[in-house]
C-alpha cells in the first residue's frame, strides 16, 4: 500500500463503522436496534418526492453548473433570509453534495501548514479529521456537562493565538444538543472584532430543530458587520430527511463561495441533479410539517432523557436541539475499562450507539433518539440491564 501523508492523518469515522457494524449484524440476523446514526426517521415529505419525480420525467438529468442551479441558489438564498435571518445574494450561496463536502471545501481551500481551528469538544467526528486532512492543527475548546456542554466568550478567547485561521461553531450542536444562546452569540462576536484574521464556520444544518422555546440565534445574522468572515452551512438532510439526496447549501463571502467552487469543480462536480430540484422543492414548499416534527423530537428527548437518568451510573443533560444525547458513563469506567468497551458491552446486548471518544469526549457514549419510541424504549431497557 501507498497512503498519502494527508489521508494518514486522518481516522475512519465512528460513527459511520458502529452504523456499518449494526447493520452487519442485523444481516446475520441479530437483533440490533441501532441509535448510532443521525438520520431522521420520518418519511421525506410527499412534494419534495414529487419534485423529484417531475424532475427525473421532465429530462433533469444533465450536467448543471458546479456550484448549483439558478433556481436552487434562489431557494437557499430564501432559506437563509426566512430561516436564518441572513440576507445574501445568490452569488453567496453555493451548493454541494451535502453539508459535508461544503465544510471539507472550506476547510481545503483556507488552510497552510500549521493554521490552527478551535474545536469545541465534543465535537462532530469530521471536523478535526477534515481540519487534520487540510493540515490544519486542531485546537480543542472543552465543554462540560454540567454547563450543559457551553462555553462563554472568554473561553473562546483564551483559545485563539497568532496562527488561528478557523472557529467552528455546531449550533444546535452535534454531539450533545447544546444551543449557543444569542447573548453568548453576540459575546463572541465581539471577541472576534479584537482578531479580525479569524474566519467563523457556522454549522446550522439542526436550526430547524430547537427546544428552547425561542428562535434559532445564528451568528451571521446577529453580527452583520462580521458576515464577510462567517460561512455559515445549512441543508436539507436534517430538516426535510433527506440523508440520502446529499444536498447541503453554504453562504458567505463571495471570495470564499468561488474558492469552494472551484474546488468542487475538481472533485465532485455538481450535486446530483434530481436531488437539486428536491431541494429547490424542500426550500420553497410547505414548512408546517418542521413544527410537527421537532415536537415528536422532544417527545422523544424527554423520554430518553428520563430512562438514562434513572439508569444508576448514568446520567445526561437535557438537550437544547437536534436528536442526540450525550451520555456519561464515568462511574462505570472502572468496570469496562474505556467507553469504546462500553459500546462493545451494548452492541452485544443489542443497542448500537457511539463511544463519547469518537467526539473528542470520554467515559460516556451519544445516543441518536431519530428512532420510533417503541424502539428507544427497548433500546433504553436493554441498556439498563446490560449495565446493571
Amino acid at each position: 500500500m501507498h497512503l498519502s501523508t494527508a489521508l494518514s492523518r486522518i481516522a475512519p469515522s465512528q460513527t459511520t463503522a458502529m452504523t456499518d457494524r449494526a447493520t452487519q449484524l442485523r444481516e446475520a440476523g441479530r437483533d440490533i436496534i441501532s441509535l448510532s446514526v443521525g438520520e431522521p426517521d420520518f418519511a421525506t415529505p410527499p412534494h419534495v418526492l414529487e419534485a423529484a419525480k417531475a424532475a427525473l420525467d421532465g429530462g433533469q438529468t444533465k450536467y448543471t453548473p458546479v456550484g448549483g442551479t439558478s433556481r436552487l441558489k434562489q431557494a437557499a438564498a430564501l432559506h437563509f433570509a426566512r430561516d436564518l435571518g441572513i440576507e445574501v445574494p445568490v452569488s453567496q450561496v453555493t451548493v454541494s453534495a451535502g453539508g459535508k463536502q461544503a465544510i471539507f471545501h472550506a476547510m481545503l481551500a483556507t488552510i497552510s501548514e500549521g493554521d490552527e481551528v478551535i474545536v469545541p469538544a465534543p465535537w462532530w467526528v469530521s471536523y478535526p479529521e477534515i481540519v487534520r486532512f487540510a493540515g490544519g492543527k486542531v485546537v480543542p475548546l472543552h465543554t462540560h456537562a454540567k454547563d450543559n456542554f457551553r462555553f462563554t466568550p472568554a473561553d473562546l478567547e483564551a483559545q485563539i493565538g497568532p496562527n488561528t485561521l478557523w472557529v467552528l461553531l455546531n449550533s444546535p450542536g452535534n454531539p450533545t444538543g447544546a444551543c449557543l444562546p444569542a447573548e453568548t452569540l453576540l459575546g463572541i462576536g465581539e471577541v472576534l472584532r479584537h482578531h479580525p484574521r479569524v474566519l467563523v464556520l457556522s454549522d446550522d444544518i439542526y436550526a430547524p430543530i430547537n427546544y428552547t422555546g425561542g428562535p434559532h440565534a445564528t451568528l451571521a445574522n446577529l453580527c452583520p458587520d462580521l458576515a464577510d468572515r462567517i460561512l455559515t452551512v445549512s441543508g436539507v438532510s436534517k430538516s426535510h430527511a433527506m440523508t440520502g439526496f446529499r444536498i447541503g447549501v453554504a453562504a458567505g463571502p463571495e471570495w470564499l463561495i468561488k474558492a469552494m467552487e472551484r474546488l468542487q469543480s475538481h472533485s465532485s462536480g455538481n450535486p446530483c441533479s434530481i436531488s437539486q430540484a428536491a431541494a429547490v422543492a424542500a426550500f420553497e414548499g410547505p414548512q408546517d410539517f418542521l413544527g410537527q416534527w421537532c415536537e415528536r423530537f422532544r417527545a422523544r428527548r424527554d423520554l430518553v432523557v428520563s430512562a438514562i437518568n434513572a439508569i444508576p451510573g448514568l446520567s445526561t443533560p437535557v438537550p437544547d436541539g437536534a436528536f442526540y444525547c450525550m451520555v456519561d458513563a464515568a462511574p462505570l469506567m472502572e468496570r469496562f475499562g474505556d467507553d469504546a468497551k462500553l459500546a462493545l458491552h451494548l452492541l452485544d446486548h443489542g443497542v448500537a450507539i457511539v463511544p463519547a471518544s469518537a467526539f473528542g469526549g470520554k467515559g460516556g457514549f451519544r445516543i441518536s433518539f431519530a428512532a420510533d419510541e417503541a424502539k428507544l424504549i427497548e433500546a433504553c431497557r436493554r441498556i439498563a440491564e446490560a449495565v446493571g
